[in-house]
Protein backbone atom coordinates (compact mmCIF):
# COMPACT_ATOMS: atom_id res chain seq x y z
CA UNK A 1 0.00 0.00 0.00
CA UNK A 2 1.21 3.24 -0.89
CA UNK A 3 2.13 5.92 2.25
CA UNK A 4 2.37 8.74 -0.37
CA UNK A 5 -1.31 10.35 -0.24
CA UNK A 6 -2.10 9.90 3.93
CA UNK A 7 -4.74 12.37 4.15
CA UNK A 8 -7.07 10.27 2.08
CA UNK A 9 -7.45 7.63 5.07
CA UNK A 10 -7.91 10.12 8.20
CA UNK A 11 -11.28 9.88 8.27
CA UNK A 12 -12.28 6.76 10.86
CA UNK A 13 -14.17 3.97 9.28
CA UNK A 14 -18.05 4.45 9.89
CA UNK A 15 -18.64 1.13 9.57
CA UNK A 16 -17.55 -1.25 12.57
CA UNK A 17 -15.61 -3.75 10.93
CA UNK A 18 -15.44 -7.94 11.63
CA UNK A 19 -13.28 -9.53 13.60
CA UNK A 20 -10.49 -10.76 11.70
CA UNK A 21 -11.10 -13.51 10.25
CA UNK A 22 -7.44 -15.22 9.72
CA UNK A 23 -6.30 -15.14 13.27
CA UNK A 24 -10.70 -15.80 14.49
CA UNK A 25 -9.26 -19.59 15.00
CA UNK A 26 -5.70 -18.38 16.82
CA UNK A 27 -4.89 -20.22 20.08
CA UNK A 28 -2.06 -18.38 21.99
CA UNK A 29 0.23 -20.56 24.13
CA UNK A 30 -0.26 -19.99 27.59
CA UNK A 31 1.90 -22.79 28.73
CA UNK A 32 4.99 -21.06 26.90
CA UNK A 33 3.97 -17.34 28.46
CA UNK A 34 2.99 -17.71 31.84
CA UNK A 35 -0.92 -17.13 33.15
CA UNK A 36 -4.31 -15.58 31.69
CA UNK A 37 -3.06 -12.59 33.06
CA UNK A 38 -6.00 -9.42 32.16
CA UNK A 39 -6.28 -5.68 32.45
CA UNK A 40 -9.24 -4.65 33.97
CA UNK A 41 -8.81 -1.25 33.70
CA UNK A 42 -6.64 1.65 32.50
CA UNK A 43 -7.26 5.14 32.98
CA UNK A 44 -5.35 9.02 32.22
CA UNK A 45 -5.54 12.60 33.15
CA UNK A 46 -5.86 14.62 30.38
CA UNK A 47 -2.48 15.09 28.91
CA UNK A 48 -2.03 18.63 28.40
CA UNK A 49 0.77 20.90 26.78
CA UNK A 50 3.67 21.83 29.37
CA UNK A 51 3.53 24.88 31.48
CA UNK A 52 -0.27 24.77 31.19
CA UNK A 53 -2.88 23.59 32.89
CA UNK A 54 -0.23 21.40 35.04
CA UNK A 55 2.29 24.08 35.72
CA UNK A 56 1.97 23.73 39.83
CA UNK A 57 1.59 20.36 40.36
CA UNK A 58 4.72 18.15 40.91
CA UNK A 59 4.64 14.38 39.56
CA UNK A 60 3.55 12.59 42.74
CA UNK A 61 0.13 15.11 42.53
CA UNK A 62 -0.56 14.00 38.98
CA UNK A 63 0.02 10.22 39.90
CA UNK A 64 -1.94 10.30 42.62
CA UNK A 65 -4.68 11.97 40.73
CA UNK A 66 -4.84 8.95 38.06
CA UNK A 67 -4.40 5.97 40.72
CA UNK A 68 -7.46 7.81 42.70
CA UNK A 69 -9.60 7.54 39.34
CA UNK A 70 -8.34 3.84 38.51
CA UNK A 71 -9.62 2.57 41.96
CA UNK A 72 -13.28 4.37 41.40
CA UNK A 73 -13.64 3.28 38.02
CA UNK A 74 -13.01 -0.72 39.38
CA UNK A 75 -14.55 -0.05 42.57
CA UNK A 76 -12.95 -2.40 44.63
CA UNK A 77 -10.92 -1.68 48.23
CA UNK A 78 -7.52 -0.37 47.88
CA UNK A 79 -6.76 -3.41 50.17
CA UNK A 80 -6.68 -5.79 47.81
CA UNK A 81 -4.29 -4.69 45.84
CA UNK A 82 -0.89 -6.32 46.41
CA UNK A 83 1.68 -3.41 44.86
CA UNK A 84 2.38 -0.74 42.56
CA UNK A 85 4.37 0.38 39.79
CA UNK A 86 5.09 3.36 38.04
CA UNK A 87 7.02 4.26 35.53
CA UNK A 88 9.02 8.08 34.80
CA UNK A 89 11.63 9.29 33.15
CA UNK A 90 12.85 12.51 34.65
CA UNK A 91 12.45 12.46 38.39
CA UNK A 92 12.29 14.57 40.74
CA UNK A 93 15.29 14.50 43.28
CA UNK A 94 12.53 15.23 46.16
CA UNK A 95 10.31 12.22 45.01
CA UNK A 96 13.06 9.65 44.39
CA UNK A 97 10.23 7.16 44.43
CA UNK A 98 7.28 8.68 42.88
CA UNK A 99 5.28 5.53 43.18
CA UNK A 100 5.03 4.96 46.94
CA UNK A 101 4.64 8.99 46.94
CA UNK A 102 1.80 8.62 44.84
CA UNK A 103 0.00 5.08 46.90
CA UNK A 104 0.51 7.53 50.07
CA UNK A 105 -1.33 10.71 48.59
CA UNK A 106 -3.40 8.93 47.52
CA UNK A 107 -5.29 7.13 50.44
CA UNK A 108 -3.79 3.45 49.87
CA UNK A 109 -3.04 1.04 52.83
CA UNK A 110 0.63 1.76 54.28
CA UNK A 111 1.43 -1.07 53.78
CA UNK A 112 1.45 -1.43 49.73
CA UNK A 113 4.64 -1.38 48.28
CA UNK A 114 5.30 0.81 45.53
CA UNK A 115 8.28 1.30 42.94
CA UNK A 116 9.01 3.80 40.39
CA UNK A 117 10.75 2.31 36.87
CA UNK A 118 12.50 3.92 34.17
CA UNK A 119 13.22 3.12 30.72
CA UNK A 120 12.31 6.26 28.63
CA UNK A 121 9.27 6.76 26.49
CA UNK A 122 9.03 3.44 27.93
CA UNK A 123 8.62 3.65 31.15
CA UNK A 124 4.98 2.45 31.61
CA UNK A 125 5.10 -0.45 29.26
CA UNK A 126 7.81 -1.51 31.58
CA UNK A 127 5.54 -1.31 34.49
CA UNK A 128 3.24 -3.21 33.10
CA UNK A 129 5.78 -5.94 32.32
CA UNK A 130 7.09 -5.85 35.39
CA UNK A 131 3.42 -6.15 36.83
CA UNK A 132 3.13 -9.34 34.70
CA UNK A 133 6.55 -10.91 35.27
CA UNK A 134 5.30 -10.87 39.24
CA UNK A 135 2.23 -12.46 38.53
CA UNK A 136 3.68 -14.74 36.59
CA UNK A 137 6.12 -15.27 39.10
CA UNK A 138 3.08 -15.89 42.04
CA UNK A 139 4.91 -12.78 43.84
CA UNK A 140 1.34 -11.09 43.86
CA UNK A 141 -1.94 -11.64 42.02
CA UNK A 142 -3.19 -7.64 41.73
CA UNK A 143 -1.06 -5.41 40.64
CA UNK A 144 -1.98 -1.40 40.43
CA UNK A 145 0.67 -0.23 37.24
CA UNK A 146 1.29 3.67 36.21
CA UNK A 147 3.14 6.41 34.53
CA UNK A 148 3.85 9.78 35.05
CA UNK A 149 5.89 13.07 33.60
CA UNK A 150 5.80 16.32 34.27
CA UNK A 151 7.96 18.49 31.89
CA UNK A 152 6.31 21.99 33.98
CA UNK A 153 8.87 21.03 37.05
CA UNK A 154 12.21 19.76 35.66
CA UNK A 155 14.94 19.44 37.92
CA UNK A 156 17.49 21.92 36.67
CA UNK A 157 21.39 21.85 38.26
CA UNK A 158 24.19 23.50 39.00
CA UNK A 159 27.46 22.98 36.16
CA UNK A 160 29.15 20.19 37.17
CA UNK A 161 32.09 22.69 38.08
CA UNK A 162 29.91 24.18 40.21
CA UNK A 163 28.56 20.74 41.71
CA UNK A 164 31.91 20.13 42.81
CA UNK A 165 33.03 23.20 44.36
CA UNK A 166 29.92 23.06 47.00
CA UNK A 167 30.48 19.52 47.94
CA UNK A 168 34.28 20.39 48.52
CA UNK A 169 32.71 23.59 50.82
CA UNK A 170 30.20 21.72 52.37
CA UNK A 171 33.25 18.99 53.42
CA UNK A 172 35.41 22.20 54.29
CA UNK A 173 36.00 22.72 58.08
CA UNK A 174 37.56 26.23 58.81
CA UNK A 175 36.25 29.79 57.09
CA UNK A 176 39.53 30.06 55.68
CA UNK A 177 39.22 27.03 53.75
CA UNK A 178 35.75 28.09 52.42
CA UNK A 179 37.14 31.41 51.82
CA UNK A 180 40.04 29.80 49.90
CA UNK A 181 37.30 27.59 47.68
CA UNK A 182 35.36 30.54 46.66
CA UNK A 183 38.20 32.30 45.12
CA UNK A 184 38.01 29.55 42.42
CA UNK A 185 34.44 30.31 41.39
CA UNK A 186 34.84 31.51 37.54
CA UNK A 187 31.31 33.02 35.98
CA UNK A 188 30.98 29.77 33.78
CA UNK A 189 29.86 27.58 37.02
CA UNK A 190 26.72 29.43 37.06
CA UNK A 191 25.52 28.13 33.90
CA UNK A 192 22.62 26.03 35.06
CA UNK A 193 22.35 22.19 33.52
CA UNK A 194 19.09 22.01 31.83
CA UNK A 195 17.29 18.30 31.86
CA UNK A 196 18.60 17.48 27.79
CA UNK A 197 16.27 15.62 25.90
CA UNK A 198 19.35 13.91 23.99
CA UNK A 199 21.19 10.54 23.58
CA UNK A 200 23.82 10.62 25.71
CA UNK A 201 25.44 7.44 23.72
CA UNK A 202 25.26 9.96 20.77
CA UNK A 203 24.86 13.18 22.11
CA UNK A 204 21.83 13.93 19.64
CA UNK A 205 18.80 15.26 20.37
CA UNK A 206 15.82 12.25 19.06
CA UNK A 207 14.33 15.42 16.27
CA UNK A 208 17.80 14.64 14.82
CA UNK A 209 17.72 11.45 14.61
CA UNK A 210 14.25 11.18 13.22
CA UNK A 211 15.11 13.76 10.61
CA UNK A 212 17.88 11.32 9.56
CA UNK A 213 15.79 8.46 9.18
CA UNK A 214 12.97 10.25 6.90
CA UNK A 215 15.78 10.93 4.98
CA UNK A 216 17.35 7.48 4.84
CA UNK A 217 13.47 6.06 3.89
CA UNK A 218 12.91 8.82 1.78
CA UNK A 219 9.95 10.02 3.56
CA UNK A 220 8.87 13.64 2.60
CA UNK A 221 8.12 16.91 4.63
CA UNK A 222 4.63 16.32 2.70
CA UNK A 223 4.29 13.22 3.93
CA UNK A 224 5.12 13.84 7.62
CA UNK A 225 2.48 16.99 7.72
CA UNK A 226 -0.32 14.69 5.95
CA UNK A 227 0.63 11.99 8.89
CA UNK A 228 0.92 14.52 11.41
CA UNK A 229 -2.93 16.21 10.50
CA UNK A 230 -4.15 12.72 10.38
CA UNK A 231 -2.98 12.03 13.82
CA UNK A 232 -4.96 15.85 15.14
CA UNK A 233 -7.73 14.83 12.74
CA UNK A 234 -8.23 11.50 14.42
CA UNK A 235 -8.04 12.68 18.37
CA UNK A 236 -10.36 15.18 17.66
CA UNK A 237 -12.95 13.30 16.33
CA UNK A 238 -12.12 10.44 18.63
CA UNK A 239 -12.66 12.34 21.64
CA UNK A 240 -16.42 14.37 20.38
CA UNK A 241 -17.37 10.89 19.57
CA UNK A 242 -16.03 9.43 23.64
CA UNK A 243 -14.11 7.29 22.52
CA UNK A 244 -11.04 8.47 24.13
CA UNK A 245 -13.15 7.03 28.01
CA UNK A 246 -10.09 6.38 29.36
CA UNK A 247 -9.61 10.15 30.22
CA UNK A 248 -10.42 11.28 34.18
CA UNK A 249 -10.96 15.00 34.56
CA UNK A 250 -9.13 16.16 36.90
CA UNK A 251 -9.18 19.47 39.58
CA UNK A 252 -6.72 21.56 39.53
CA UNK A 253 -6.25 24.51 41.63
CA UNK A 254 -6.58 27.98 40.08
CA UNK A 255 -7.10 25.85 36.88
CA UNK A 256 -10.96 24.33 37.64
CA UNK A 257 -11.54 20.92 36.23
CA UNK A 258 -9.33 20.06 33.19
CA UNK A 259 -11.42 17.62 30.88
CA UNK A 260 -9.78 16.97 27.87
CA UNK A 261 -6.04 17.01 25.82
CA UNK A 262 -5.26 20.51 25.76
CA UNK A 263 -2.43 19.41 22.41
CA UNK A 264 -4.50 18.38 20.28
CA UNK A 265 -4.96 21.17 17.12
CA UNK A 266 -6.82 21.17 13.71
CA UNK A 267 -4.75 22.75 11.19
CA UNK A 268 -3.91 22.80 7.12
CA UNK A 269 -1.37 21.16 5.41
CA UNK A 270 -0.62 24.93 3.97
CA UNK A 271 -0.21 26.17 7.34
CA UNK A 272 2.24 23.27 8.47
CA UNK A 273 3.89 23.38 5.28
CA UNK A 274 4.82 26.85 6.35
CA UNK A 275 6.75 25.85 9.62
CA UNK A 276 10.89 25.79 9.15
CA UNK A 277 12.58 23.02 10.01
CA UNK A 278 13.12 22.47 14.10
CA UNK A 279 16.27 20.65 14.27
CA UNK A 280 18.60 20.41 10.96
CA UNK A 281 18.22 23.89 8.84
CA UNK A 282 17.85 24.82 6.50
CA UNK A 283 16.96 21.39 4.74
CA UNK A 284 15.65 18.93 7.81
CA UNK A 285 11.85 17.73 7.42
CA UNK A 286 11.25 17.22 11.21
CA UNK A 287 8.92 20.64 12.33
CA UNK A 288 7.11 21.50 15.46
CA UNK A 289 3.72 20.40 13.72
CA UNK A 290 4.77 16.35 12.71
CA UNK A 291 6.30 16.32 15.96
CA UNK A 292 5.39 15.08 19.54
CA UNK A 293 5.41 18.18 22.09
CA UNK A 294 6.50 18.07 25.74
CA UNK A 295 3.45 17.21 27.75
CA UNK A 296 2.49 16.59 31.23
CA UNK A 297 0.09 13.75 32.60
CA UNK A 298 -0.15 10.43 34.07
CA UNK A 299 -1.99 6.73 33.68
CA UNK A 300 -3.14 3.78 35.68
CA UNK A 301 -3.90 0.37 35.15
CA UNK A 302 -5.13 -2.67 37.26
CA UNK A 303 -4.23 -6.05 35.77
CA UNK A 304 -4.35 -9.49 37.01
CA UNK A 305 -5.29 -13.18 36.47
CA UNK A 306 -8.44 -14.23 34.90
CA UNK A 307 -8.98 -16.27 37.86
CA UNK A 308 -8.34 -13.44 40.38
CA UNK A 309 -10.44 -10.87 38.19
CA UNK A 310 -13.60 -13.53 38.34
CA UNK A 311 -12.93 -13.85 42.09
CA UNK A 312 -13.02 -10.36 42.15
CA UNK A 313 -16.36 -9.69 40.35
CA UNK A 314 -14.35 -7.68 37.75
CA UNK A 315 -14.47 -7.91 34.08
CA UNK A 316 -11.62 -7.90 32.20
CA UNK A 317 -11.17 -5.75 29.05
CA UNK A 318 -8.14 -7.68 27.75
CA UNK A 319 -5.30 -10.66 28.37
CA UNK A 320 -2.03 -9.30 27.85
CA UNK A 321 -0.10 -11.75 25.85
CA UNK A 322 3.44 -12.19 24.54
CA UNK A 323 5.35 -8.96 24.84
CA UNK A 324 9.16 -8.53 23.82
CA UNK A 325 11.80 -5.56 24.18
CA UNK A 326 14.54 -5.11 21.57
CA UNK A 327 17.52 -2.76 21.12
CA UNK A 328 19.40 -2.27 18.08
CA UNK A 329 22.10 0.67 17.17
CA UNK A 330 20.84 3.86 19.23
CA UNK A 331 22.34 6.50 16.85
CA UNK A 332 21.47 5.24 13.03
CA UNK A 333 18.67 3.05 13.98
CA UNK A 334 17.73 4.93 17.42
CA UNK A 335 13.71 5.11 16.54
CA UNK A 336 13.62 1.68 14.61
CA UNK A 337 12.27 -0.65 17.73
CA UNK A 338 8.45 -0.91 16.52
CA UNK A 339 9.42 -2.13 13.21
CA UNK A 340 12.32 -4.81 14.86
CA UNK A 341 9.74 -5.45 17.73
CA UNK A 342 6.79 -6.00 15.56
CA UNK A 343 8.63 -9.03 13.24
CA UNK A 344 10.40 -10.54 16.71
CA UNK A 345 6.77 -10.87 17.79
CA UNK A 346 5.11 -12.14 14.93
CA UNK A 347 7.29 -14.76 14.54
CA UNK A 348 7.10 -15.54 17.78
CA UNK A 349 3.63 -15.79 17.64
CA UNK A 350 2.68 -17.58 14.71
CA UNK A 351 0.98 -14.17 13.64
CA UNK A 352 0.94 -12.36 10.64
CA UNK A 353 0.67 -8.48 9.99
CA UNK A 354 -2.82 -9.52 8.32
CA UNK A 355 -3.77 -11.11 11.75
CA UNK A 356 -3.77 -7.89 13.67
CA UNK A 357 -7.13 -6.12 14.02
CA UNK A 358 -6.02 -2.99 15.90
CA UNK A 359 -1.87 -1.40 15.90
CA UNK A 360 -1.15 0.85 18.48
CA UNK A 361 1.90 2.26 17.86
CA UNK A 362 3.55 5.39 19.36
CA UNK A 363 3.99 8.10 17.07
CA UNK A 364 7.51 10.46 18.49
CA UNK A 365 7.77 11.99 15.18
CA UNK A 366 5.62 11.74 12.37
CA UNK A 367 8.77 10.97 10.04
CA UNK A 368 10.03 7.84 12.65
CA UNK A 369 6.39 6.69 12.60
CA UNK A 370 6.76 6.65 8.45
CA UNK A 371 9.95 4.99 8.15
CA UNK A 372 8.70 2.48 10.58
CA UNK A 373 5.76 1.44 8.50
CA UNK A 374 8.58 1.52 5.25
CA UNK A 375 10.74 -0.41 6.85
CA UNK A 376 8.39 -2.85 7.79
CA UNK A 377 7.20 -3.06 3.79
CA UNK A 378 10.62 -3.79 2.54
CA UNK A 379 12.59 -6.65 1.27
CA UNK A 380 15.41 -5.40 1.71
CA UNK A 381 15.31 -4.25 5.29
CA UNK A 382 13.65 -7.46 6.37
CA UNK A 383 16.70 -9.56 4.79
CA UNK A 384 19.12 -7.27 5.87
CA UNK A 385 18.10 -5.89 9.27
CA UNK A 386 15.81 -8.97 10.19
CA UNK A 387 16.86 -11.85 9.53
CA UNK A 388 13.63 -12.84 6.95
CA UNK A 389 13.65 -14.39 3.66
CA UNK A 390 10.36 -11.90 3.05
CA UNK A 391 8.96 -8.34 4.13
CA UNK A 392 6.63 -8.05 7.13
CA UNK A 393 4.33 -5.99 5.32
CA UNK A 394 2.81 -2.68 6.56
CA UNK A 395 -0.27 -2.61 8.22
CA UNK A 396 -3.12 -1.25 7.05
CA UNK A 397 -3.48 2.60 7.86
CA UNK A 398 -7.59 1.87 8.55
CA UNK A 399 -6.35 -0.17 11.52
CA UNK A 400 -3.44 1.90 12.70
CA UNK A 401 -3.69 4.98 15.57
CA UNK A 402 -6.85 5.75 14.30
CA UNK A 403 -8.06 7.46 17.54
CA UNK A 404 -5.10 9.77 17.32
CA UNK A 405 -1.63 9.47 18.95
CA UNK A 406 1.22 10.82 20.51
CA UNK A 407 1.46 13.67 18.08
CA UNK A 408 -1.89 15.27 19.01
CA UNK A 409 -2.92 13.11 22.31
CA UNK A 410 0.86 13.85 23.81
CA UNK A 411 3.87 11.86 24.94
CA UNK A 412 4.43 11.86 28.67
CA UNK A 413 7.49 10.07 28.91
CA UNK A 414 6.67 7.61 31.19
CA UNK A 415 3.00 7.43 31.21
CA UNK A 416 2.24 6.99 27.58
CA UNK A 417 2.25 2.92 27.49
CA UNK A 418 -0.63 2.76 29.77
CA UNK A 419 -1.91 5.14 27.37
CA UNK A 420 -1.44 2.61 23.95
CA UNK A 421 -2.74 -0.25 25.87
CA UNK A 422 -6.08 0.77 27.37
CA UNK A 423 -6.52 2.28 23.95
CA UNK A 424 -5.56 -0.96 22.10
CA UNK A 425 -7.97 -2.88 24.74
CA UNK A 426 -10.79 -0.15 24.30
CA UNK A 427 -10.97 0.00 19.95
CA UNK A 428 -10.93 -3.91 20.40
CA UNK A 429 -14.20 -3.92 22.18
CA UNK A 430 -15.46 -0.77 19.81
CA UNK A 431 -14.46 -1.88 16.22
CA UNK A 432 -15.29 -5.87 17.41
CA UNK A 433 -11.49 -6.74 16.79
CA UNK A 434 -9.55 -9.43 18.18
CA UNK A 435 -5.67 -9.17 18.49
CA UNK A 436 -3.95 -6.04 19.18
CA UNK A 437 0.06 -5.08 18.47
CA UNK A 438 1.33 -2.69 20.51
CA UNK A 439 4.64 -1.05 19.98
CA UNK A 440 6.94 2.20 20.81
CA UNK A 441 10.45 3.08 20.51
CA UNK A 442 12.51 4.98 23.60
CA UNK A 443 15.96 6.62 24.21
CA UNK A 444 18.52 4.12 23.74
CA UNK A 445 17.07 2.40 20.76
CA UNK A 446 15.19 0.68 22.82
CA UNK A 447 11.76 -1.13 21.25
CA UNK A 448 8.61 -2.38 23.43
CA UNK A 449 5.93 -4.57 22.02
CA UNK A 450 3.14 -6.58 23.30
CA UNK A 451 -0.27 -8.48 21.95
CA UNK A 452 -3.19 -7.89 23.51
CA UNK A 453 -6.33 -9.53 23.03
CA UNK A 454 -10.41 -9.01 23.41
CA UNK A 455 -11.53 -10.56 26.06
CA UNK A 456 -14.86 -12.33 25.17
Amino acid sequence: MSLTRLNRLAPVPTLVRAASTAASGYKFDNARYGKNIVLIEGVRTPFTMSQTDYNDLMAYELQRDALVALMKRVNIPKETIDYVICGTVIAEPKLPNVAREAVLAAGFPLNIPANTVTQACVSANQAITSAIGYINSGTYDVVVTGGVETMSDVPIRHSRKMRRLLLQVNKAKTLGQRLSLATQIRPDYFAPELPAISEFFSQEVMGHSSDRLAAAFKVSRREQDEYALRSHTLADKAFKDGNLSDIEPIFVSKKGMVTKDNGVRLSTIEKMSSLKPAFIKPHGTVTAANASYLTDGASAALITTEAKAKELGLKPKAFLRQHLYVSQDPKDQLLLGPAYVTSKLLERTGLKISDIDVFEFHEAFAGQILANLKALDSKFFATNYLGRADKVGAPDLAKFNTWGGSLSIGHPFGATGIRLVTTAANRLAKENGRIALVAACAAGGIGHGIIVERYP
